[in-house]
């Protein structure tokens, strides 16, 4: 592993499983309370609210998410497919902003390329994050394009006050 990685998984893993969906701190999104971002962005993805009651009454985030990656197309949202990684954009987004405590890790990792790595080999797994060092890493993307969102909106205020 190079110096200027950072690799998460487990919620329960210090100091960055915070970084994980299913790490569970609340998140207010869209109106609504959920118990982690994992809930959140996943509140998204059934087209029948009774679909979606069903999968945010799952026990714990990782039941959510096994849930969720079940579901019959039938019964995901018409084009999910282009609107989840705008919804998980905005689920992070909430996340971090709400709880300062997080906002400072994920500034924090400086420069370091941040990764999702899985250690179960599936299609989610290497859309998400990295198995193996294959895959897209799209938690990772996004946690760094938050991070350099959160720098530039430090910048602008620095600026302002200069």
């Amino acid at each position: 592993m190079a110096e200027d990685e950072i690799r998460f998984y487990r919620a329960n893993e210090k100091p960055y499983g915070a970084f994980s969906n299913l790490y569970r701190r609340s998140v207010d999104f869209e109106g609504e309370t959920f118990p982690t971002s994992e809930h959140a962005y996943q509140a998204g993805k059934a087209r029948k609210k009774e679909v979606r009651n069903w999968l945010l009454s799952a026990p714990s985030p990782a039941l959510v998410a096994m849930a969720a990656h079940g579901l019959y197309y039938w019964d995901i949202a018409p084009g999910w497919s282009r609107t989840k990684f705008d919804r998980m954009r905005g689920v992070l987004r909430a996340k971090f902003t709400q709880h300062e405590d997080l906002k400072d890790l994920l500034l924090s990792t400086g420069d370091a390329r941040l990764i999702e790595s899985a250690t179960v080999d599936n299609e989610v797994n290497r859309l998400w994050g990295e198995v193996n060092g294959q895959g897209r890493n799209m938690l990772g993307e996004l946690l760094m394009e938050l991070r350099a969102s959160f720098r530039d909106e430090v910048d602008g205020l620095t600026r302002k006050v200069a």
